[in-house]
């Protein structure tokens, strides 16, 4: 289920720069869970270009997150974000602080 979450986060930050073919069906297969041969129907393409598709997607999104670290940082901002918040008593909505 990790590796799902994980193509599900590097589609939502790299999967513009995907085809719209490669996107369709990524989100086909990773977000909305269909199988290969659903995939395959929908397209009228076999098993083995949809699968094609998804290991080259997947290896694009990977390859854009190692060059730009971009998710990788929006974490660690996270984590700092939250350890700032969670030694802070005052109260903040959306980074602004509130009094």
């Amino acid at each position: 289920m990790k590796k799902t979450e994980e193509m599900n986060e590097y589609l939502d930050w790299y999967g513009e720069l995907l085809t719209e073919k490669q996107q369709d069906i990524c989100d086909l297969y990773f977000k909305e869970d269909f199988s290969l041969s659903e995939i395959s129907e929908n397209y009228d393409i076999s098993r083995a270009a949809v699968l094609d598709t998804i290991k080259r997607s997947k290896k694009l999104l990977e390859d854009y997150e190692k060059k730009l670290h971009l998710i990788e940082k929006y974490h660690a901002r996270r984590k700092i974000y939250d350890k700032i918040k969670e030694l802070n008593n005052d109260e903040y909505v959306n980074g602004i602080l509130v009094q």
